[in-house]
């Protein structure tokens, strides 16, 4: 309703079904067709996979609501599968169902980060992530999607919301806390940090 501006049919279906009226008053109808939203903002990290042949699968690991485990898929420290290609997917479903402006606003990768002694992180694979998807959008791109924007989460280690915990690290700075808030809370560059600088001045062209 808020990007068309319209009820869907099926909604009107079922509202006749169970006995159901709207309040509908004159000229309702009109404000919320001139008035639906200007694009769709949403979230990507991972795809989730359902298995209808009734053969046995592993469940997915992580803390997800449910779902099968794609063995074609590698997944995070946490176990959210890795794919970039459901993202494109994804993003041509949602512009083909809305036809409004889409903008991901997060998108990244929670890992057990390691620093060195000088508190050096090479998180090469944070980098791998996010220039997969970031090729996953161009390709939509390519597609037809108008894509309005993207930023990654997070810039900065913090505690998890999902799992309540600081080891699961998705910033392009490393904070020294761990899972009981103990450590300086003094803050390091990581390698991605320096490498997505370089992406966000070419405005996404300089990704390897």
């Amino acid at each position: 309703v808020q990007a068309k501006g319209e009820y869907p049919y099926y909604a009107k279906s079922l509202w006749a079904s169970l006995g159901v009226t709207l309040d509908i008053q004159p000229g309702d109808m009109e404000l919320i067709k001139a008035h639906t939203v200007d694009y769709i903002g949403f979230s990507y990290y991972m795809s989730t996979t359902i298995n209808k042949t009734g053969a046995e699968a592993d469940a997915a690991q992580g803390n997800l609501l449910g779902g099968a485990r794609n063995p074609f898929l590698e997944a995070s420290d946490w176990g959210w599968e890795i794919d970039p290609v459901g993202l494109r997917i994804g993003l041509n479903q949602l512009y083909d169902r809305y036809q409004k402006p889409l903008f991901i606003v997060e998108n990244g990768l929670g890992a057990k980060d390691k620093p060195d002694e000088h508190f050096r992180v090479e998180d090469d694979y944070r980098i791998n992530y996010l220039r997969q998807h970031i090729d996953a959008m161009a390709d939509a791109i390519d597609d037809g999607v108008e894509l309005m924007g993207y930023t990654p989460w997070g810039c900065i280690d913090l505690v998890s919301m999902s799992t309540g915990e600081m080891s699961k690290r998705y910033g392009f700075i490393y904070v020294d806390l761990d899972d009981t808030i103990s450590g300086t809370g003094n803050r390091y560059k990581k390698k991605s940090f320096y490498w997505y600088q370089k992406v966000i001045a070419s405005n996404g062209r300089e990704v390897d």
